[in-house]
């Protein structure tokens, strides 16, 4: 096994509360309902396919611009008050890693900008040899194309690659392109499918470094 990719939200960072924390209050503020089983959704979908989840829910003239300023803006609130929460064990893992001379890459689905703002702003940026975003790839997870895609940029097959998931969609994605995938659960504690496949459920990125062999 030479290299480990991370999904980011939830996994890296502490952000799917946040999200949620996002999503209502624009929901409030366009008088919308349902908003956090929508989040639920949408773990690890890209953002075009979050948008087409979007109009399928609340219909073809929702304004979902509208409703991404709304989110942004509330997340960009709480990042100019607070740093971006990190996972414990986060700096532990990564340090690991390096010592140990593992690749180390990002397959996230969230856009370029707002992967670099969260690396800057832990002050990570520089442990990682290969970002690959959402907007990187056609088909989103639970598709294997941004796993495939992080591991070809690194020059490895997947079956040489850890992955490190928290959703069904992104656990399903590191499966299908081969990586051997350890779940670390956030807001979705996993189900029979999934259980059945990941080498290993993690309760911190802590936990995660005693099954990644050198």
């Amino acid at each position: 096994m030479k290299a480990v990719i991370f999904d980011m939200d939830g996994v890296l960072f502490d952000t799917e509360r946040l999200g949620i924390e996002a999503w209502d209050y624009a929901g409030k503020k366009m008088n919308i309902e349902k908003t956090e089983d929508m989040v639920f959704k949408a773990l690890g979908m890209n953002v075009k396919t979050v948008n087409k989840m979007l109009k399928e829910e609340y219909g073809k003239d929702f304004d979902i611009e509208l409703f991404r300023k709304y989110c942004d803006e509330y997340v960009d609130e709480f990042i100019s008050k607070n740093k971006v929460p990190v996972k414990k064990g986060l700096y532990n893992i990564l340090n690991y890693l390096k010592e140990n001379n593992f690749k180390t890459a990002i397959a996230s689905s969230s856009n370029k900008n707002t992967i670099l703002r969260n690396l800057k702003s832990a002050d990570i940026i520089d442990f990682f040899d290969i970002i690959v975003s959402g907007d990187m790839v056609e088909k989103s997870k639970p598709e294997p194309d941004i796993y495939e895609k992080a591991a070809e940029l690194l020059d490895l097959s997947p079956a040489e690659c850890y992955a490190i998931e928290d959703s069904r969609n992104g656990l399903l994605s590191a499966q299908g392109a081969g990586c051997k995938t350890i779940m670390v659960p956030d807001l979705w504690q996993g189900d029979k499918e999934t259980d059945s496949f990941i080498i290993a459920k993690c309760k911190d990125l802590d936990e995660a470094i005693e099954f990644i062999s050198i």
